[in-house]
């Protein structure tokens, strides 16, 4: 069989690369339980017209189909969900007799968009969502909880660089909008969201163009957009551009309180900014909303997002308002061991090697070993009884850091060359042994994802 080639945009990751993926995972599994989200997974694939109903995201679905599909359509009407928010809802309509409300969740899984692979951008990734849900009602004061939940999880991942939470509100947008006059807000919304990805007059132009909106109306749309501030004094920015409406003051209102509510996390790793040119793209957000950036890493876009969509679940008659923000686990952690070499420091769980002195005595070894795992030490006996050295060097490339003798019943830190006496039933490594540690190294060879 000819070596495989590389299929873009579905990233494998090697055991150390794992290793840290899986360690990030944990630490945002604690964090959210903390808090009282409790862990779902969801199916992989729904049903079109659910995918297909919000945002504009149809040339993203990828749709299952057998190969000697027969139906009409030349598919089975189910896709692979492309986030987690619309099989959430989906979940809650299905089960909402069984659960308590508010609702708090949090989901960590795969999922599966098809867009063009690029860094931080791929087909199939992992993503880590929280969401607190309402029957009819949902206070605002979910907004500001989803808020804190996230930056504590993404403080706690103390690999990460300094990040910036960008938060607007939509209700504020629109309502400035509809204050111009502007009829197509929601277009309106969508071409603004853009300005990340093209210039200002390209915006411009397509607001003219394609959200009809008057040359002059779209100078004072895209004066909006540039408002920033890490306090709440961005009001009186918004209030000097001279619009009014009711909405508009409602979501200045909002957007303030959260601003105000989140300024105690704001330190030297972590900014709140209200930055009005975020919109978000999907259609189904319905008031705050939330975009999160690296420094250094801007090229990047947000990685983590979300917002509050008041409509997304409804069975016709009842309401399930929710809140939520999702991070995207494979658009930080790969791009960032490919920059940093961010590893594990070691290539296995093993923090004891048990040597085998001969064939003949490896049932001696392999109760050293069960009576180390019996107290959680990670173990693993020698493959082979070759000379003591060249167990050592097995230990060494793998990053193992500590061998155990048998006939000698002393234990070696190989780093060091300290041996000491040792009995397995009692000996126990220092804590930054037992388990690798998450390491940035200079070398990215020591971090390559294998398919880019």
């Amino acid at each position: 069989m000819a070596k495989p080639t590389p299929l873009s945009g579905f990233p494998e990751l090697l055991p150390e690369q794992r290793f840290v993926e899986q360690q990030v995972v944990d630490t945002l599994r604690r964090t959210f339980e903390l808090y009282g989200y409790a862990g779902i997974e969801t199916r992989a694939v729904e049903p079109l017209d659910q995918l297909l109903r919000k945002g504009d995201t149809s040339k993203e679905v990828y749709v299952l189909r057998r190969l000697h599909e027969e139906s009409a359509e030349g598919h089975s009407g189910i896709g692979l969900h492309f986030d987690l928010t619309v099989p959430f809802a989906r979940y809650v309509l299905e089960n909402a007799g069984k659960l308590e409300f508010p609702f708090r969740r949090y989901q960590i899984q795969k999922a599966w968009r098809g867009e063009r692979p690029q860094e931080g951008r791929y087909r199939e990734f992992t993503q880590a969502d929280i969401d607190v849900i309402g029957r009819d009602e949902l206070p605002f004061h979910h907004d500001v909880e989803v808020t804190r939940v996230m930056v504590d999880a993404l403080n706690r991942l103390d690999f990460l660089p300094a990040f910036r939470l960008q938060v607007n509100n939509r209700k504020l947008i629109q309502g400035f909008y509809a204050g111009l006059g502007v009829t197509d807000t929601d277009e309106a919304m969508r071409i603004v969201d853009k300005l990340d990805k093209l210039p200002v007059e390209k915006v411009r132009a397509m607001l003219v163009a394609e959200a009809g909106v008057a040359e002059t109306t779209a100078d004072r749309v895209l004066s909006l957009a540039t408002i920033r501030a890490t306090d709440d004094s961005f009001i009186a920015a918004v209030r000097a551009l001279g619009v009014e409406h009711p909405l508009l003051d409602e979501g200045l209102a909002e957007l303030g309180q959260l601003v105000r509510a989140c300024a105690d996390l704001v330190s030297d790793r972590v900014q709140v900014v209200a930055d009005l040119s975020i919109a978000r793209g999907l259609d189904y957000y319905t008031g705050t909303v939330f975009e999160t950036r690296l420094d250094g890493y801007e090229s990047l876009g947000s990685i983590c997002s979300g917002g509050r969509y008041d409509a997304l679940a409804s069975d016709g008659r009842t309401t399930y308002p929710g809140v939520g923000i999702s991070l995207g686990v494979s658009r930080v952690i790969v791009p960032l061991m490919a920059h940093t070499g961010l590893t594990a420091g070691r290539k296995v769980p093993s923090a004891v090697v048990v040597a085998v002195v001969a064939e003949e005595s490896r049932p001696e070894s392999e109760a050293v070993a069960a009576a180390l795992r019996a107290r959680d030490i990670p173990c693993e006996v020698a493959p082979s009884a070759q000379k003591f050295g060249k167990q050592i060097r097995y230990a060494e490339r793998r990053g193992i850091p500590y061998v155990w003798f048998p006939d000698q019943a002393q234990v070696k830190d190989i780093r060091s060359g300290e041996q000491l006496a040792a009995d397995p039933a009692s000996w126990t490594p220092p804590e930054a042994d037992l388990r690798p540690r998450v390491v940035s190294t200079s070398s990215t060879n020591q971090a390559q994802e294998t398919n880019q």
